[in-house]
């Protein structure tokens, strides 16, 4: 299953979400938390070439627990997907990475991509990306999933 159709979209995230909760239910190892979070996330949705998180510091996004090739360390507010999700504080679907003015390119074989902001009291705290070799990979099934799963991590977050 490289590319599951909307049905088996919204199983995958309805089994998803409480896998979510009992890897971070009651745990103190947020850095831990997120990894076997973005490894699950690989693991589990076959079309995610990547998955990880960048973590807002120092007024940047600085890399998190991450699946997948090497990542670029920071970027900056506004900049690229990653960096337009936080600034504007919304989810951002690219079906073509190349078409994307300003698209950091972290790996060459990153199509498609989507960035979803993790807020916590409101305020921007990280980003959830996961990027696809595959072009228009994303959808709102994904969407409303990683928002999903988002939600319920910004506990995770001082």
């Amino acid at each position: 299953m490289s590319n599951p159709n909307i049905i088996e979209r919204k199983q995958l995230y309805a089994e998803l979400i409480p896998q979510v909760r009992s890897l971070i239910d009651g745990i103190d190892n947020h850095v831990g938390a997120l990894s076997n979070i973005a490894a699950l996330l690989h693991d589990t949705l076959p079309y995610f070439f990547w998955v990880g998180f960048y973590i807002v510091r120092n007024g940047q996004l600085e890399l998190g627990p991450f699946q997948g090739p090497l990542a670029c360390y920071t970027i900056g507010k506004g900049k690229g997907v990653c960096g337009t999700a936080w600034d504007k504080a919304e989810t951002i679907i690219v079906p073509d990475v190349e078409q994307y003015p300003g698209h950091i390119a972290c790996s060459s074989k990153s199509r498609s991509e989507i960035v979803v902001p993790i807020k916590k009291d409101g305020k921007v705290v990280a980003v959830l990306d996961v990027d696809s070799t595959g072009l228009n990979i994303f959808n709102e099934e994904d969407k409303e999933g990683l928002e999903k799963i988002a939600d319920n991590l910004c506990g995770l977050f001082n």
